[in-house]
């Protein structure tokens, strides 16, 4: 799923558009104890209910593609008989009707679901009428392509809210407000089948982690049984590892610094793309190869990408550099610039040291007081005077 069809699943999750019909739930508790058990007609619950409901699907489905949100496929045996795919369908096709199915289902996640506290199994089942769309983009609303029928899964955590006074009215006093069990916001969450090219796509799911490095693993390959890509963090430190190792005495900040203006000029003219700037193996070395790599350390990089994180895995632009800054890290300080002023950066020898300079303009500022530059232009000026013509 790309943005747009991520924004339009969202946009249901509100009294005028919403297409659930049906709710279920399972608090469990830190023993993994069902606490109790919640299924209803989701428009029967009061409307201050279902607008908090709403928050927490909305909520589900935020974050950034390729981190917080990661599309994931099915293995072919998945879908057979006792296939994990196969049961999540055949609970979709229940509507959430079969309590049985439901209760197994909730018996899967607390079996295999990795949380220390209590927590809020959510499961909703929902019927969009897809709407055709012109050529512009415009909704037709009289003219369905076809229902869209999907569940959604959220797993919230459910903790003590915090201690506090609070002023009781009758008797004119503030007093310790007693503190009660609120449901957070998602920690974790699915939705199923994924919404591919605005249509049900049964092969594959869109899945949400709160925290990106903390996708639960053992959830998704136990009840979900999909093939899940590396977070954003794991493409990160293998992207950083293997250029270490395959540019070995090359790998100079110059060089760096190239790759990596590379890959956000990529990100930059693809900016407005639905989908996020994905690399294969051959795209990254060719980005290598433009930033002046020589053909030796590109063939050790194909060979190290092979062996460590597979030929086939790709890699997400904006998760193997920092697109908003690039960070120069010494034991004693840190750089932080813009990508587009990276040039600004530079090495130099000074005194038989190497160093990294920097080229001021005339806005210079010291913990936000400004600074006047012109001293140091002119101290540059008379160590240049200084220098004898040869």
């Amino acid at each position: 799923m790309v943005k747009k069809e991520i924004n339009e699943i969202k946009k249901l999750f509100t009294h005028g558009k919403s297409s659930i019909t049906r709710i279920a739930g399972c608090y469990v508790g830190a023993e993994k104890e069902r606490i109790a058990e919640l299924k209803d007609t989701f428009l029967a619950l009061p409307e201050e209910e279902t607008f908090k409901y709403f928050d927490i699907f909305s909520k589900g489905l935020s974050g950034t593609l390729g981190k917080n949100l990661l599309n994931m496929d099915f293995p072919l045996e998945s879908e057979f008989e006792n296939g994990t795919q196969h049961f999540l369908l055949k609970l979709r096709d229940s509507e959430l009707k079969d309590e049985e199915l439901v209760s197994e289902f909730y018996d899967k996640v607390i079996e295999n679901y990795s949380y220390v506290g209590n927590y809020l199994i959510l499961l909703v089942f929902a019927a969009y009428d897809v709407p055709g769309i012109t050529e512009d983009g415009l909704d037709l609303e009289d003219s369905s392509e076809e229902v869209y029928r999907y569940i959604m899964c959220c797993i919230c955590p459910v903790e003590l809210d915090k201690a506090a006074l609070s002023y009781d009215s009758v008797s004119g006093h503030f007093t310790s407000r007693e503190r009660d069990w609120i449901v957070d916001y998602p920690a974790n969450a699915f939705l199923f089948p994924a919404f591919n090219d605005r249509s049900s796509d049964i092969h594959s799911l869109l899945y949400y982690s709160r925290k990106a490095e903390k996708i639960n693993q053992g959830f998704i390959d136990s009840v979900l049984g999909c093939v899940c890509p590396l977070t954003a963090g794991c493409q990160k430190e293998n992207f950083q590892s293997l250029i270490t190792e395959s540019l070995g005495e090359e790998c100079e900040f110059d060089l760096v610094r190239t790759i990596h203006e590379k890959v956000n000029e990529i990100v930059e003219t693809n900016k407005d793309e639905p989908e996020p700037v994905i690399f294969d193996k051959a795209e990254v070395v060719k980005v290598l190869e433009k930033s002046g790599v020589t053909e030796e350390k590109r063939r050790l990089f194909e060979k190290k990408y092979d062996e460590e994180i597979g030929e086939k895995t790709t890699l997400q632009a904006t998760n193997i550099v920092d697109t908003r800054a690039m960070k120069v890290k010494t034991a004693s300080v840190e750089i932080k610039v813009k990508p587009e002023n990276a040039d600004l950066l530079e090495t130099r020898i000074i005194d038989g040291r190497r160093c990294i300079v920097i080229a001021l303009d005339n806005s210079v500022e010291v913990n936000g007081i400004p600074v006047r530059s012109g001293r140091i232009v002119a101290d540059a000026k008379d160590a240049a005077e200084q220098i004898p013509e040869a």
